[in-house]
């Protein structure tokens, strides 16, 4: 396989990783996009842990309402800085924690962490978490959530 610059920031995209890294990988591979991106996502998920014990003072308080207006929530994610907080990655993955509550109607953190991902299954919440933190480089934890429904 041809390695060029789209297949390059294409990895880099979906994993976080330096560009360098990300070429000089392809490069040992010989262009196995698939198993490039396997030990990238495995490199990212190792840092992720390193970041695991740094205070996480910023964040956002994201609020979603399903369509027919019955079922809604408030999610806090926490990060470290406000760039992060205010940053696409960020607010996508706060969106689809807000929906993944809606949805499945977890009893507390913990559980939520181990759901599998609504749009991904062979995703868990926690990945989708570990894979932001890999591409901000900041840790992101999971702060307060509830949830509301009509009638209930």
């Amino acid at each position: 396989m041809a390695i060029n610059a789209k297949l390059i920031s294409k990895l880099r995209e979906e994993t976080g990783a330096p560009v360098v890294r990300v070429k000089k990988l392809l490069d040992e591979l010989n262009g196995d996009e698939k198993k490039a991106k396997e030990i990238l996502m495995k490199e990212g998920f190792e840092k992720t842990a390193k970041r695991a014990d740094r205070a996480t003072g910023e964040g956002r308080v994201v609020a979603y309402t399903h369509h027919t207006g019955k079922v809604a929530c408030l999610v806090e994610l926490l990060s470290e800085t406000d760039f992060v907080a205010k940053n696409e990655l960020f607010s996508e993955l706060a969106k689809n924690i807000a929906l993944q509550i809606v949805s499945m109607n977890p009893s507390d953190n913990e559980e939520l962490l181990k759901q599998e991902f609504i749009k991904e299954p062979s995703k868990t919440i926690q990945d989708l978490i570990k894979e932001v933190i890999a591409k901000t480089g900041e840790n992101i934890q999971l702060g307060r959530f509830v949830r509301f429904e009509v009638g209930k």
